[in-house]
């Protein structure tokens, strides 16, 4: 297994991703490439030479910055780090890519070099929420503003796999995100989305609330890249919001700091729950290869995550599985 890492996507790049890539080393039957200039690469991997002798640089000297719109950037320049990890992943050297980089260049680098798995003709951004029964997948998280009825069908296809084999949960259940749990609620994007997947071989429990995400109602949240990332970035305020709080209380009210250190392992295992560099990254689900979109502000443990999470996305084959699926479902389609 070899994941390839951009080593100068994100805003404490180099250094960050080469330590998160040296704290992911070593685990056997599995081969890191670290895309970058070498030259600025060699040195760091000398402070570790021991994980550093189980990373291999793939020498690419230039960069696609955060400020660099997305098409343009990937077209002109053809040596980025960013654009030479698609290539790899394209070309059968390495089986997934991770970049803490721009997004959106991430996104065109996996749709020009990857290509959609056959019968998906959108992607999604697959991301992470804590919930009240352990881990929700929202898809998608922002990789599309507008989608068809048939592109949610295919998010909750994409989902379902994803958390039954990354996350282990055992017939997931997949909701459609609406203003209301009757069938006749919504916009028409999401009362045509309805029937499609319930006719989806999924275990599709109907429309869902946005409170029910957290509250543990479903294990898939399907809707359309621009509510989804609302619902994301919302989310990531309220946790940074009340984490703020707290701190803010315990210095105003110095009391509170006895009862706060008996608590602080549960406070810590909560904090672990919302904090993204638990999960490294997002995986942008429907295209030939595992592809890992990191936060810009990702430490070194947020990248070693989300290196073990491309690694779990690899292992479990899960780009097979979505294309088994969907083409399970088409077939079944033509035939009624």
């Amino acid at each position: 297994m070899r994941i390839a890492v951009d080593a100068m996507g994100g805003d404490r790049a180099p250094e960050a991703v080469v330590e998160g890539a040296l704290q992911a080393a070593g685990t056997p039957g599995r081969e890191l490439l670290l895309v970058g200039p070498e030259e600025r690469l060699r040195p760091l991997l000398k402070r570790d030479p021991a994980r550093g002798a189980a990373i291999r640089i793939v020498d690419a000297q230039e960069v696609i910055g955060m400020s660099d719109q997305p098409v343009e950037a990937v077209r002109r320049k053809k040596n980025a780090s960013l654009v030479v990890c698609g290539d790899l992943v394209r070309g059968g050297e390495a089986d997934g890519f991770i970049s803490a980089g721009n997004s959106g260049a991430t996104m065109v680098v996996a749709n020009f070099k990857l290509r959609c798995i056959r019968g998906i003709d959108r992607p999604a951004i697959a991301s992470i929420l804590p919930s009240r029964s352990g881990k929700a997948v929202l898809l998608d998280a922002g990789a599309n503003v507008d989608s068809s009825a048939l592109n949610l069908q295919h998010f909750g296809i994409m989902g379902s796999v994803y958390a039954a084999e990354v996350l282990g949960i055992r017939e997931p259940r997949v909701g459609l995100l609406n203003i209301g749990e009757e069938d006749c609620k919504g916009n028409e994007l999401a009362r045509d989305a309805f029937p499609l997947l319930t006719q989806a071989p999924i275990r599709f429990v109907g429309n869902v609330e946005g409170r029910d995400i957290f509250l543990g109602a479903v294990d898939v949240v399907v809707c359309d890249g621009f509510v989804g990332n609302i619902v994301l970035k919302v989310g990531e305020g309220a946790a940074e919001f009340l984490q703020s709080m707290m701190k803010e209380e315990l210095r105003t009210h110095p009391l509170l700091m006895a009862p706060a250190f008996m608590l602080r392992g549960a406070l810590r295992r909560i904090a672990r729950k919302t904090n993204y560099e638990e999960v490294g990254g997002a995986q942008l689900l429907g295209v030939n290869g595992v592809c890992i979109i990191g936060h810009g502000r990702s430490n070194a443990r947020a990248v070693a995550n989300a290196i073990h999470a491309a690694a779990e996305a690899v292992k479990h084959g899960v780009v097979d599985k979505i294309g088994r699926q969907v083409a399970s479902t088409r077939a079944g389609a033509a035939l009624v």
